[in-house]
C-alpha cells in the first residue's frame, strides 16, 4: 500500500503517539454509510481488557505463528512473552512501523494475498484476529487462500480467525445493503469498505463478514474443517480451523 493512501497506518501511528487519548476510526462504506469507532484505542490494549473469546482463543495457540494483519501488534506482543516465534504479517507500513516500535521481533509488510511467499509448512498457528476472516474479502478468494495456507501450515496445524455474522442485526442501512449485495450475487456481509484519517483516504477493500452455516460453505473442500467454535454474545465469534486427516 502507498504511504500517501495508508489511512490505518496514519491512525495506528497518530494513537500510538497519543495513547491517553481516545482517538476514533472512520469507516466508509461503499453505499455512502460512514461509521466511527473507538478501535484505535483497543488495538494498543492489554490482555486482562481483552473480551472472554479473546482470552480463550490466544490460549489454544501452539508453535510457531503467523499473526495475519497484525495491526499495532497487540497478540504478538503477547505470544512472544509465551516463548512462541511469531511472525507478524500486514499490508499497512505504518502498522508494521507501529509494531516494531512497540517490540515486535519480526513484522513484514505483506497481505493476505501473498501468504505463498512462505516456505511450506512455516507456521504451526495462523491468527486472524479482531475480526480478521473479513481480509478474506469473498467466497471465493476464501477459498483460493484457505488452499494456500494448508501449504504453509504444518500438518497438526490450525487456524484461529475471528469472524462476525452479518445476519444479527436490525439496523435498517445494513439489511439494505446486504440486499444490494445479494442482488449483484455478493455475498450478504462482503463489504465494500475504505478507512479514512484526517486527509489521508484509503483503498476500497472487500471486507467479509459471515454465518456460521456460510463459514461452512466456504471451508469445505478447502482442506480445513471446522474444529471449535468459541461463541459469545452478539455478532462475533471465533473459530478454529484444522486441517483435515
Amino acid at each position: 500500500m502507498k504511504k500517501d493512501r495508508d489511512a490505518y497506518g496514519a491512525e495506528l501511528l497518530a494513537q500510538y503517539q497519543a495513547l491517553g487519548v481516545a482517538l476514533s476510526e472512520i469507516v466508509e462504506r461503499k453505499d455512502g454509510f460512514i461509521a466511527a469507532s473507538p478501535w484505535p484505542r483497543r488495538y494498543f490494549s492489554d490482555y486482562p481488557d481483552w473480551s472472554r473469546r479473546e482470552r480463550q482463543a490466544v490460549r489454544l495457540v501452539k508453535g510457531r505463528v503467523l499473526d495475519v494483519g497484525c495491526g499495532a501488534g497487540r497478540f504478538t506482543l503477547l505470544l512472544q512473552k509465551r516463548g512462541h516465534q511469531v511472525t507478524a504479517i500486514d499490508n499497512s507500513p505504518g502498522a508494521i512501523k507501529v509494531s516494531k516500535a512497540r517490540g515486535v521481533k519480526k513484522a513484514l509488510v505483506r497481505s493476505i494475498d501473498e501468504i505463498g511467499k512462505f516456505p511450506a509448512k512455516s507456521f504451526d498457528t495462523a491468527i486472524m484476529m479482531g475480526n480478521n476472516f473479513g481480509l478474506f474479502g469473498s467466497f471465493q478468494k476464501a477459498r483460493r487462500l484457505l488452499k494456500g495456507f494448508v501449504c504453509i501450515i504444518a500438518d497438526d496445524g490450525q487456524i484461529i480467525a475471528e469472524c462476525v455474522d452479518p445476519y444479527q442485526t436490525k439496523e435498517p442501512s445494513h439489511l439494505a445493503y446486504q440486499r444490494y449485495n445479494r442482488s449483484r450475487g455478493r455475498m450478504s456481509g462482503q463489504l465494500r469498505l475504505r478507512i479514512r484519517h484526517g486527509r489521508t483516504i484509503g483503498p476500497w477493500f472487500d471486507y467479509l463478514l459471515v454465518s456460521r452455516k456460510e463459514l461452512n460453505e466456504i471451508v469445505s473442500g478447502t482442506g480445513w474443517l471446522v474444529d471449535r467454535i468459541i461463541p459469545e454474545k452478539g455478532p462475533g465469534y471465533t473459530v478454529v480451523l484444522k486441517k483435515r486427516p
